[in-house]
């Protein structure tokens, strides 16, 4: 792409730190009467499956609730690109029960997509026991240590909180649509550059004979719709395989220019989640991180949050590129379906 055919896209869904700065903003809070319908939802789920992963958005029914929710995922579609629920009782539910709710709350916003090779549909993020510099690892199996931004692998990617360990591990949102369209105004040469694929790690996790990495662009536009990849550790690690194309000064220089506007605190927005409480971003706008949390082992302090990749029905089939539909490099992810 050349840089005189780049453009501000999408600017209704661009935001600044103080544009932003009121958390009651970007909260959905959930009233006495909602919680109980939540309740109750739960306990018809309960009869139709012992299995969460067998319920579906009418088994666990919100009459109530679901137009709250229907909005709060065209907000993430279409408006800021974040937001955060809260806040479910996990000391009375436990784990199980909280989860079971998160995850029909969950189908009120999308369909389940695969997080990796296993198939996992309700992932753990917490400690289990992966090094930083383990090539296979990835952000929600280590533990401890800080994620710069990142995005995951579907529409929108939910997390539920129900263990926040010791301290730290602040959830950091970062708007990517906007520093992709500061990147257009002021270098259209180097956001030009991040339209073109760039080489990912598999991570171990290609299928079976297939190459160890996969090309995808930082930017991709459809239609008058933006959606944005963008994991610099897994493009950087493609390195570590010779088959993969080398990165160019070029690219090296775009990726510098766009981390210096995603990282500019005036782009950002910080939040601590507490047990019980739920944040849903959309990962084609917006970019997530964390900051270094401790955990307690001796206590049960352990940071644990339970994490949903989303297909939103915002977006129809007509509103995704090619490479974002549920096909392609990742299809094989989809060929099984557990839980962590």
């Amino acid at each position: 792409m050349s840089p005189a055919s780049v453009a501000p896209l999408e600017p209704r869904a661009e935001w600044r730190a103080r544009d932003v700065a009121d958390p009651a903003d970007w909260t959905l809070q959930l009233s006495d009467d909602e919680l109980r319908e939540l309740d109750q939802a739960l306990a018809h789920a309960r009869t139709v499956s012992d299995d969460v992963l067998d319920i579906t958005v009418d088994d666990f029914p919100l009459p109530t609730l679901h137009a709250r929710l229907e909005a709060f995922a065209a907000e993430l579609v279409d408006g800021r690109g974040f937001g955060r629920i809260g806040t479910i009782d996990v000391d009375r539910l436990g784990p199980d029960d909280a989860s079971w709710i998160y995850w029909g709350i969950g189908m009120h916003l999308g369909d389940p997509w695969p997080q990796n090779a296993r198939g996992h549909l309700l992932g753990d993020v917490r400690d289990q026991g992966k090094a930083p510099d383990d090539p296979t690892a990835r952000g929600n199996e280590i533990g401890g240590h800080p994620l710069t931004f990142h995005s995951d692998g579907s529409d929108l990617v939910g997390l539920l909180c129900l263990n926040s360990g010791v301290s730290g591990g602040e959830s950091l949102v970062a708007n990517a649509l906007y520093a992709h369209n500061e990147l257009v105004r002021t270098q259209p040469d180097l956001a030009a550059a991040l339209y073109e694929p760039l080489p990912y790690d598999f991570r171990g996790e290609q299928a079976e004979g297939a190459r160890p990495y996969y090309s995808v662009p930082t930017f991709t536009r459809h239609g008058d719709r933006l959606f944005i990849r963008y994991i610099r550790p897994f493009i950087e690690a493609s390195q570590r395989h010779a088959e993969a194309p080398r990165l160019t000064d070029l690219q090296r220089a775009a990726m510098d220019a766009y981390d210096a506007l995603i990282f500019d605190a005036d782009n950002q927005v910080e939040m601590l989640l507490h047990p019980g409480e739920m944040q849903f971003i959309n990962n084609y706008h917006v970019l997530h991180g964390r900051r270094r949390y401790v955990d307690d082992p001796d206590t049960g302090a352990i940071r644990w949050l339970k994490r949903l990749w989303l297909a939103t029905d915002v977006l129809g089939p007509d509103d995704r590129p090619e490479r974002y539909q549920r096909t392609g490099a990742m299809d094989h992810w989809g060929k099984q379906r557990t839980k962590a």
